[in-house]
């Protein structure tokens, strides 16, 4: 005698391949969500949200261009965190520009920032 199987999200009883472990993709997908929001760390959530605003800020400055000159004042005003980032480039010319994804920062003088896009390179 064979058991029944079962959906592993709502325990329906699963009809159909013998490896199926979802009744639908909804099923799987509330599952899957589930199980990769159980294995992110409070600390690691709390970055990436740092991370996200951060990015956030970066683009709405930019817009549709691909640069933008900014005070740190207004920076922070919008709640950007520099303490944390992503990466950093330095160009040819020796500059370090501190990256939130494709969104970085360059720091130049009187505590102004120039804001760039780059697309991801391979």
């Amino acid at each position: 005698m064979s058991s029944e199987r079962r959906c592993l999200e709502c325990g329906d009883v699963l009809i159909g391949r013998s490896d199926k472990k979802f009744c639908n993709d909804s099923c799987r997908s509330a599952y899957n969500n589930r199980q990769a929001r159980g294995a992110r760390s409070p600390t690691v959530r709390r970055i990436q949200r740092i991370l996200l605003r951060n990015r956030h800020i970066l683009e709405e400055l930019v817009g549709q261009g691909e640069t933008a000159k900014v005070s740190g004042q207004k920076l922070r005003t919008l709640g950007f965190n520099f303490q944390y980032h992503t990466h950093t480039y330095t160009s040819k010319k020796q500059t370090t520009y501190i990256f939130i994804f494709e969104y970085g920062y360059l720091p130049l003088d009187n505590d102004w920032f120039f804001v760039v896009k780059r697309e991801h390179q391979t």
